[in-house]
């Protein structure tokens, strides 16, 4: 089968996301770098967030160099929601409440049968994946609820969560977790005007995923059925949150954008 090529545009600045504060949770690599930085160049203010203060320090310095003053960083470990809740009040200090949550860290600690899951690895992994989705955007609603302000957030879910997830089990359920948290909050949140979106990858190139990529038996079974016939790359999914963050999508709501290459059509 003929592999479909991918076709890399040169990006260009725009003032889509112009005024607004843009939080990363997991911004120091993969897909939070991208769109971090493609929300940097649609004219928001970013705040970069991870475990490491200099992974974050490293993106917001390269964001800067090309558009000096755009970018912040802020060392935060997800699972942890005094920590989490410590980071908002910081924002909120110096920079103000975030017009715009990306809730993109995560963690995936084991591949293998579900039944065979360690309880560490379970644990850490929902700990991360959903207590701390949950947890940032609590922190996040209350306050532009306190304030009467829209909001966009958007969750970074997984084909994982809704479909079955072979080795991947734990994985595949914290993503269901996120897709359902999505649904519920957008409901519960619309008539305040924040919005609650999910977007949901298939296999993309980055650290989280080398297991997949690293291995060229798996590859081959997502690219010989993915439409495209290849697997994305991560600034392949930063348009869509862009899009999502920006008032071009002010009547969407409580959905789940899948962006697999036709993985899932199939």
């Amino acid at each position: 089968m003929t592999r479909a090529r991918a076709f890399v545009t040169v990006p260009t600045m725009s003032e889509r996301l112009h005024d607004k504060l843009v939080w990363v949770s997991g911004g120091s690599r993969g897909i939070g770098k991208a769109i971090a930085t493609a929300c940097a160049r649609a004219g928001a203010r970013v705040i970069v967030t991870s475990r490491r203060q200099e992974s974050c320090e490293a993106v917001a310095a390269e964001i800067n160099a090309e558009l000096p003053g755009r970018a912040f960083a802020r060392a935060c470990h997800a699972g942890e929601p005094d920590a989490i809740g410590d980071l908002v009040q910081w924002m909120e200090d110096t920079h103000g409440v975030p017009d715009v949550l990306v809730n993109n860290a995560a963690t995936n600690l084991y591949f293998g049968p579900l039944l065979n899951t360690p309880a560490s690895m379970w644990e850490k992994t929902f700990e991360v994946n959903v207590r701390g989705y949950f947890e940032t955007t609590r922190q996040v609603a209350t306050r532009l609820l306190a304030a009467h302000r829209p909001g966009v957030i958007i969750n970074v879910a997984s084909i994982q969560g809704d479909r079955g997830a072979p080795l991947q089990g734990v994985y595949g359920m914290t993503k269901a977790a996120v897709i359902s948290m999505t649904r519920t909050l957008a409901v519960e949140l619309g008539r305040a005007a924040i919005r609650v979106n999910a977007i949901a990858p298939g296999l993309v190139d980055t650290r989280l995923a080398q297991g997949l990529t690293g291995d060229p038996t798996l590859v081959k079974h997502y690219t010989d059925r993915a439409a495209l016939g290849r697997y994305a790359q991560p600034h392949e999914i930063a348009g869509l949150a862009v899009y999502l963050a920006s008032d071009e999508s002010a009547y969407v709501t409580g959905q789940v954008f899948t962006i697999d290459g036709g993985y899932t059509a199939t």
